[in-house]
């Protein structure tokens, strides 16, 4: 049968707009979010789903040109994805015992090793269930198994749209600078992670002068009942004592968590200066979620991070993962309790 070249490619050419749609939906919901504020976590879970869109429509466009090529395709993916947790879990363990051996033995410290030993040993039990065949049993690690998807899949947007948002400046310019705190090294020493952050912001500083602007500097911290000045005074020392005119350094020194870093730094701005502008600077672990505190506290600013340590890294990216679970505890604990209640309604 005899048929038109012109109709055959046209086609082909809706075929493919057809598949991409659902990726073009989900990149336009993260643009309208982010435009509006990038503060956002629902922006990751919009970028994640529009990336894993794409790769499925690439994936289907292929396949109209070879099935051979989409296949190997396909099992390649299948294959990088249990690879990839197995990766992430050993990188992990090591990061874990580096964080034991470099900072201490202490129960934060034991985050990244717990986690990386739960991700490791995930399939060598479900092997183990599986060879039971056990129903209470296997009813029971479906719905773990049920919600472990779903935090992991919570975590992989957490960590995308972390990487996304700490690697998009903002050139506007501001008149406060904020420098979070991070516990001070035998009680008045400033620490390289505390120092890595008053590095970032004297840079943010400098930039801010070189545009034309004139802004200040405020540190952030109170005095910990292990410390013998306020963290928020160390670091005003060791800006000073690199060159930043002591009068643009502001004190916050009451607060002793994030929450208050910025409500606090928040009073102070607004006491001098009503319709301000600032950046918040802490380290790169840490600014999704100070970015949402921030705007949960009405702050006009976002967030920029320091640099950390590989080891260090690792275990506070997923410490800071666990704090966003808690802080939207209702709404996890209802979605994970419906999973595994669906899980026992099947099992019935």
């Amino acid at each position: 049968m005899f048929r038109p070249p012109r109709r055959r490619h046209g086609s082909s050419r809706e075929c493919v707009a057809g598949r991409v749609v659902p990726a073009a939906l989900f990149f336009t919901a993260f643009l309208i979010s982010f435009l509006r504020d990038r503060r956002k976590l629902r922006n990751g879970v919009y970028l994640f789903l529009a990336l894993a869109s794409l790769a499925v429509a690439m994936l289907l466009v292929v396949g109209t040109v070879s099935e051979g090529a989409a296949r190997v395709l396909l099992v390649i993916g299948v294959l990088l994805i249990p690879l990839s947790v197995l990766a992430f879990g050993v990188f992990l363990i090591a990061s874990g015992v580096t964080m034991l051996r470099r900072e201490g033995r202490r129960l934060a410290n034991l985050v990244s090793l717990l986690a990386g030993i739960g991700i490791v040993a995930y399939v060598p039990a479900q092997v183990l269930v599986g060879l039971i065949d056990w129903k209470p049993l296997t009813v029971t690690a479906t719905a773990v198994t049920g919600v472990l998807f779903y935090v992991s899949f919570l975590f992989v947007c957490f960590l995308l749209y972390s990487v996304v948002y700490g690697r998009i400046s903002s050139r506007r310019p501001v008149d406060y600078v904020v420098v979070l705190g991070a516990g001070l090294l035998d009680g008045r020493r400033v620490p390289p992670l505390l120092a890595s952050r008053l590095g970032r912001g004297r840079e943010v500083f400098d930039e801010q002068r070189a545009r034309g602007g004139d802004p200040m500097l405020v540190t952030s911290g109170g005095q910990g009942p292990d410390e013998q000045v306020p963290e928020a005074h160390a670091m005003r020392d060791h800006l000073v004592c690199r060159g930043v005119p002591a009068d643009r350094v502001l004190v916050e020194d009451r607060s002793t968590t994030t929450w208050e870093n910025l409500t606090f730094s928040a009073e102070l701005m607004r006491a001098r200066k009503a319709d301000h502008r600032c950046v918040v600077v802490t380290n790169n672990f840490h600014v999704l979620r100070a970015a949402l505190l921030a705007r949960k506290a009405k702050i006009d600013g976002q967030v920029v991070g320091a640099p950390t340590a590989w080891y260090f890294w690792s275990s506070a990216v997923v410490r800071e993962f666990i704090a966003v679970l808690v802080a939207h505890r209702v709404f996890n604990g209802v979605v994970c309790g419906l999973i595994v209640l669906s899980q026992v309604l099947g099992a019935l």
